[in-house]
């Protein structure tokens, strides 16, 4: 019920906390930061480190409004969406549209935004605290959304709604499971990095949009960017993936300070192979 600006300000606070009580958080979002080579300079770095733990404790907090603000009250706080001509389009081929999103800025939001717009199926992992989870399924059924979880079940669903023109949105920069992902380069280093997306739109023909929600200073409210990829992706596997992870780079370097530095990038998930091979680009 508080205004942004002060759930922001909350937020804040709570990330200064958990970076100066969570050594292992910290030294993640650190090292990370650090691998991107966004920062050139060791005082550009440090800037960008404190905006960046400044963020990310404001989408600690303001998960609670993605996800329980009724739909005109939410579609309120975005003042403006660059890249809704892309979604014209794309709807006018009639051959599905993938929406992708990294954990940039206010991804709850920016889908949610899409979800009252349009009826859309997402993948998603449940958080592990089940009052969370409660909240969130609470909050996604005001919306056009149809969740489905991250399994092989989920994959199919995503597969017949492309199959029949529609839409689905997927978080790209989680990593998959076994058999479901290839190392290829992130901001320079090998990560597990999913295939589903290049799978799918092989399939399909679907159109591949990336879109993900600004969270403007003092509470202002979001901006919404969508476009679409720089090429076709590639047939093979692995090079789909590296062109996923290019446009993702795309993105965080548009705001960086909003960026999830702090998620494990760059784990081998169980049953992967756990070195990547030293070609992985």
């Amino acid at each position: 019920m508080l205004p942004l600006r002060w759930n922001h300000r909350i937020g804040a606070l709570l990330g200064r906390l958990i970076y100066k009580v969570d050594r292992t958080y910290a030294k993640r979002m650190r090292d990370n930061l650090a691998l991107s080579g966004i920062a050139k300079a060791p005082r550009e770095f440090e800037a960008l480190l404190r905006e960046s733990i400044i963020e990310s404790g404001k989408a600690a907090t303001e998960v609670v409004i993605a996800w329980l603000r009724p739909p005109k009250e939410l579609s309120s706080l975005v003042r403006e969406c660059y890249g809704w001509k892309y979604v014209e389009q794309a709807l006018q081929r009639g051959r599905g549209v993938i929406f992708v999103t990294p954990h940039l800025g206010c991804f709850e939001l920016a889908g949610r935004y899409l979800a009252d717009r349009l009826e859309i199926t997402i993948m998603h992992r449940p958080p592990k605290l089940a009052w969370a989870a409660r909240l969130m399924d609470k909050g996604r059924e005001h919306s056009n959304a149809v969740m489905v979880p991250a399994d092989m079940r989920g994959v199919r669903s995503l597969l017949k709604t492309l199959k029949r023109g529609g839409n689905i949105c997927i978080l790209p920069d989680q990593a998959p499971g076994q058999g479901d992902g290839v190392w290829t380069d992130f901001f320079g280093k090998p990560a597990y990095t999913m295939t589903l997306i290049g799978r799918l739109q092989h399939s399909t023909d679907a159109t591949v949009l990336m879109f993900f929600g600004e969270r403007l200073s003092q509470g202002a409210g979001y901006r919404i960017w969508i476009e679409p990829l720089n090429a076709p992706l590639a047939a093979a596997p692995d090079q789909a993936a590296r062109q996923i992870n290019a446009a993702v780079e795309k993105l965080v370097r548009q705001c960086p300070a909003q960026y999830l530095w702090s998620y494990n990038r760059y784990k081998a998930p169980a049953g992967a192979p756990k070195t990547p091979p030293k070609d992985a680009q």
